[in-house]
């Protein structure tokens, strides 16, 4: 089972470059897309898609967005494969002063598509889990919103946060 990409970098096991593909291009804002980044249902941003392995089993897909002004000319947009970078997308948003504070995740099981089910390499009868992502500044200027397709049996979460006083 893998975990979010961050879990790799921190437990030292390095990311080869067939582990992740990317896809990299502007597309044009969908209503849910528009509404979280703060943008026009219409208006040009760029999407980051990605599948990720682990070795040669499709573990998930990851899709972001962002705003043009916000990553444009950063890695990125880069389409190589493999992460952004040390430290990944976040990383690259903190150089250009758009420093991620806070995330809302959205996580939820689904019967996959038949797209989903060929791209995952998925057996009959597996579910998919869904993952919708806000990303925001410590102002609330949203950065990123990404959407992924999990395969159920591939796939672990696990969160870690201090309760609130």
């Amino acid at each position: 089972m893998v975990a979010f990409a961050a879990d790799r970098e921190a437990s030292g096991r390095e990311w080869k470059p067939g582990d992740q593909t990317n896809t990299v291009g502007k597309t044009t804002a969908d209503a849910e897309i528009a509404e979280v980044l703060g943008v026009e249902e219409g208006s040009e941003v760029y999407e980051r898609s990605r599948l990720v392995k682990d070795g040669e089993t499709p573990t998930h897909t990851l899709t972001s967005y962002y705003r043009p002004e916000h990553v444009e000319g950063t890695p990125l947009v880069d389409p190589t494969p493999g992460p952004a970078g040390r430290g990944g997308g976040f990383a690259v948003l903190t150089m250009r002063g758009l420093e991620p504070d806070a995330i809302t995740e959205t996580v939820f099981a689904r019967m996959p598509s038949p797209d989903e089910i060929e791209l995952l390499k998925l057996p009959a009868g597996e579910p998919v889990m869904v993952l919708k992502r806000r990303t925001v500044t410590k102002d609330g200027v949203p950065v990123e919103f990404a959407r992924g397709v999990h395969a159920a049996s591939r796939f672990a979460w696990s969160y870690n946060f201090p309760i609130p006083d």
